[in-house]
C-alpha cells in the first residue's frame, strides 16, 4: 500500500505529522479489514463461519472507530468536520450547502463549528 511509507523524509517531519500518518494508516488498514471481512461473509454457505467473520468485522469497526476519535483528540482540523459532518440528519452534502449559505443545515446560524476551516462567500455580510 502507497501510503504506509512516508512521501517526505522522516527527519524533516514533525512528530504530530508521522504521528497523524501512522494514525491514518491505521484507520485505513482498520476499514480494509472490515471490507474484507463483510465480503468474505457475504460470500460463504457456512453459517457459523459467516458468524465468526461478522463478529470480526464488528471488532475492525471497534478498532476504527478508536483510531478516529484519537484523530479527534488531537488534531482540531479534523475535528471541526467531525463535529460537521457526524451524527447529523438530513442530506450529507445539505451539510457543506448550509454552511457556504452561512446557516446550519436546519437554517439557523452556524454554533461552534471548532476549528472547521472552509471558503465560504467572499460577499461582505450585511
Amino acid at each position: 500500500m502507497s501510503s504506509e511509507a512516508l512521501h517526505a523524509p522522516r527527519e524533516v517531519l514533525s512528530q504530530e505529522a508521522r504521528l497523524l500518518h501512522n494514525a491514518i494508516t491505521s484507520l485505513m488498514e482498520e476499514l480494509e479489514a472490515v471490507d474484507w471481512y463483510r465480503q468474505r461473509a457475504d460470500d460463504t454457505e457456512d453459517e457459523a463461519l459467516r458468524e465468526i467473520l461478522l463478529h470480526n468485522m464488528r471488532e475492525e469497526m471497534e478498532h476504527a472507530s478508536m483510531v478516529l476519535e484519537w484523530i479527534r483528540r488531537t488534531n482540531a482540523d479534523f475535528a471541526g468536520h467531525l463535529k460537521t459532518y457526524l451524527f447529523t440528519d438530513g442530506p450529507i452534502t445539505g451539510i457543506e450547502k448550509a454552511i457556504e449559505a452561512g446557516q446550519s443545515a436546519g437554517g439557523a446560524p452556524p454554533s461552534n463549528r471548532g476549528s472547521l476551516v472552509t471558503i465560504g462567500s467572499l460577499k461582505e455580510a450585511r
